[in-house]
């Protein structure tokens, strides 16, 4: 039997009322403000999502969640998994005949629980150890030839930092065409399958976000230098993308930390975070889906906003707020730490209710328990995260 939060730990039920209201995100319907988080599973060997993908999706649909984003999906381009940082491989991808039809069955069965569910498409970009995955000869794809800057406060294994540290080749104009024809190609693929929107991975130091980030790009041409110049590429992606996929809503990841520096910045100030994203708004974002190590704390200062709160003043389109809803850790932290339940719930709801944000993600705590959201709902205690629940992925 459920153990019901105390009343300590319970949040007013008027305090959360906004959560659970349906909601029309980008003209897609739902039932509550609730999304899943995507989170790297690594049970796709060659591409292929794996047979319990179904269960695990399906599971959070009925748990009560109101929006899916699935884990991060390859994209069609030579270069764009590898081997990550904490030695991860074997992620899905969304091209060929049997990687579509798994995909689409994955998509029926969210579908028959009432939930849309929508693919992150992702490009590792510089975090592919270069050699690895399913191309190994293919170059790993870097705007300046670089990795990442020395001495970033990162979990990344020792032999892979080994691998990624030396400079490489940077990109050129055709490397460059080649990566935004493949999330095209990866777009309509995705709308062929009949998923309900396209979330693009624009954060944690992978490709696009190696373009925003001024310790990666330092190119000179027109896809560097100023922060208009380094989000061309992104901007690029967007415009290839609604081109491929018309149709569909389309969300955009983006984040302060890097894998590379979990204490990165990508803007130091509201206007240098207005400059990078008002051409990623010109190109056709819909959502904002806005990662930081603790969704509330203030993004530049003490007392003020949170980065998903400035996003969102700032571009003027519905945001997501991501990052440690309902736990007492951020992620670096939790995967050396013990982690327990923290009633910060009631606050992402007043977020919600005042306007500073639109909706929350949840990661970690869907995986703790798929029966999260019903479970907060009805005041009662979800079960508690752990490193297992991490390692299994459900």
């Amino acid at each position: 039997m459920t153990a019901s939060i105390t009343a300590r730990e319970a949040p007013a039920a008027a305090d959360l009322g906004g959560l659970f209201a349906p909601f029309d995100c980008a003209g897609l319907s739902l039932r509550n403000r609730v999304a899943m988080s995507p989170m790297t599973r690594c049970r796709s060997p060659g591409g292929l999502a794996g047979e319990d993908s179904e269960a695990y999706y399906t599971r959070r649909a009925r748990g009560g969640v109101g929006l899916i984003f699935t884990e991060g999906v390859g994209v069609d381009h030579p270069a764009a998994l590898g081997v990550g940082s904490m030695g991860e491989q074997n992620m899905p991808e969304l091209h060929g005949g049997e990687a579509l039809a798994r995909w689409r069955a994955i998509v029926e069965a969210v579908h028959a629980e009432g939930t849309p569910i929508v693919p992150q498409l992702w490009h590792q970009g510089p975090v592919r150890m270069p050699g690895t995955g399913r191309h190994p000869d293919a170059p790993s794809s870097r705007p300046s030839g670089i990795w990442g800057p020395a001495g970033g406060v990162n979990n990344a294994i020792p032999f892979y930092l080994d691998q990624v540290r030396p400079e490489g080749e940077a990109m050129s104009d055709a490397d460059i065409a080649a990566v935004i024809d493949g999330f095209a190609r990866s777009a309509a693929n995705a709308a062929a399958v009949g998923f309900d929107g396209i979330a693009l991975h624009g954060g944690h130091g992978y490709l696009i976000d190696s373009f925003l980030w001024s310790a990666t790009n330092r190119r000179r041409d027109r896809w560097g230098g100023d922060a208009r110049g380094r989000a061309l590429f992104g901007a690029e992606v967007v415009r290839a993308v609604r081109r491929a996929a018309p149709r569909l809503p389309l969300f955009f990841r983006i984040s302060q930390w890097k894998l590379q520096d979990y204490e990165a910045r990508l803007a130091d100030t509201p206007a240098a975070l207005e400059a990078l994203l008002a051409p990623l708004v010109d190109a056709g974002v819909d959502v904002f889906d806005v990662s930081a190590r603790r969704f509330d704390d203030p993004a530049f200062g003490d007392g003020g906003l949170s980065l998903a709160g400035w996003v969102k003043k700032l571009s003027g389109r519905t945001t997501i707020a991501v990052g440690s809803i309902g736990l007492d850790r951020e992620l670096r932290r939790s995967l050396s730490e013990p982690v327990a339940f923290e009633d910060n719930i009631a606050r992402a709801a007043r977020g919600v209710e005042t306007g500073e944000f639109d909706m929350i993600a949840l990661g970690r705590s869907l995986l703790a328990d798929a029966a999260w959201v019903g479970k907060i709902e009805q005041r009662q205690s979800p079960d508690p995260f752990t490193i297992r629940a991490l390692a299994e992925m459900v």
